[in-house]
């Protein structure tokens, strides 16, 4: 039976992996009213289609960070690929980099990858890469983390603001014995007795972590720098005022604090606040073409798609991420189509909402 849409990867992943795996992929903070919120707030918005236009010749193609896409849709950083497959995010690259996709998708990865950062890049050397920081208290661990990033060629640097601490995710609590006893961090190095740790020991995320040391960082990179986790217009006016490049609206799919706002209920105000200064972009709850662009339709200038990446990469390997990803372009190439757009410009999108279009 073949799998057509996102939520029928979803249903397949859940058969393929074990309870504590899928209970990590797919667990949320509390009691995940956020988590759910995240696709049923896409619901409540409804578009306005507009007929009798030329809608012969569809463009999806957009640029972020000044690089070219060919569509508005790319994958989100997550941790531990390898749980839901062999090779883990080097399948994923491999995915996200298949020639039929065309123009490269931006992949960042993660701090918490399971594979090393070298052999990602091997497995899929083109490409447009970012990658994703959890800033580590000890200074030098992020500047040797920057340093080697900058040397595989990675083109942006994400730093995730939304976790001081890991949230009350009961799930991991529950199953956290299971699930880590094999999961090591390839490039925090490991200890001088040449044993690798558990992540949870071995990668301390900073608490003390806050604007003014945005400087430094910026000191050590020319990388563009992207927050991801804003949720408010009071950090979107910090975030523009410290120069950053970028902006993920993102409640890190409700895996952090529960009961905050739906992502793309947030994105409307940090659009606003920030009046096209720097780019702002969107993840959580993105499962159709529609949700890309009622995301594109309120001013995200691209999505991000977190978990049914992990669905493709759980069914069917690196076959199954370019299959998420293709049905999302074939569905968001319909979306276009069906509601008279054939430019991907948030610009040219934005009429597609008013007042009217949210249920």
């Amino acid at each position: 039976m073949p799998l057509v849409c996102l939520t029928d990867f979803q249903a397949h992943a859940r058969e393929h992996l074990s309870k504590s795996t899928w209970d990590f992929i797919e667990g949320g903070a509390d009691d995940c009213c956020t988590r759910d919120e995240n696709t049923a707030a896409f619901k409540k918005i409804r578009l306005r289609p507009r007929y009798l236009k030329d809608v012969s010749k569809v463009d999806m193609r957009t640029t972020i960070q000044g690089a070219e896409i060919s569509a508005p849709i790319c994958i989100a950083p997550t941790a531990f690929h390898r749980l839901t497959w062999p090779d883990g995010e080097m399948s994923t690259a491999r995915g996200v980099s298949c020639p039929h996709l065309e123009a490269p998708l931006p992949r960042p990865f993660s701090t918490y990858a399971s594979c090393s950062l070298e052999d990602i890049v091997a497995a899929a050397p083109g490409g447009l890469r970012w990658f994703q920081l959890y800033v580590h208290p000890n200074r030098q661990i992020n500047k040797q983390l920057i340093q080697k990033v900058e040397s595989l060629g990675f083109k942006a640097l994400v730093i995730t603001v939304d976790v001081p601490k890991i949230g009350n995710r009961r799930h991991d609590i529950t199953n956290q014995v299971n699930l880590m006893q094999n999961l090591w961090l390839k490039d925090l190095g490991s200890p001088e007795t040449g044993n690798s740790m558990p992540y949870f020991q071995m990668s301390p995320i900073d608490p003390s972590i806050c604007w003014e040391d945005l400087s430094w960082f910026q000191s050590m990179t020319r990388l563009p720098i992207i927050l991801k986790g804003i949720l408010t217009k009071e950090d979107a006016e910090l975030a523009v005022k410290h120069n950053v490049h970028g902006i993920i609206v993102s409640n890190h799919g409700g895996r952090q604090l529960d009961e905050v706002p739906a992502s793309i209920d947030a994105l409307t105000e940090v659009v606003a606040t920030v009046k096209g200064k720097v780019e702002v972009y969107l993840d959580g709850g993105i499962r159709t073409g529609n949700d890309v662009v009622k995301a594109l339709a309120l001013g995200s200038k691209c999505v991000f798609v977190g978990r049914p990446i992990l669905w493709g990469l759980a069914c069917k390997g690196e076959h199954g991420v370019t299959e998420v990803l293709d049905i999302l372009k074939n569905e968001f190439h319909t979306s276009m189509t069906l509601t008279g757009n054939i430019n991907a410009s948030p610009f040219q999108l934005s009429r597609l909402i008013g007042k009217k279009g949210r249920k």
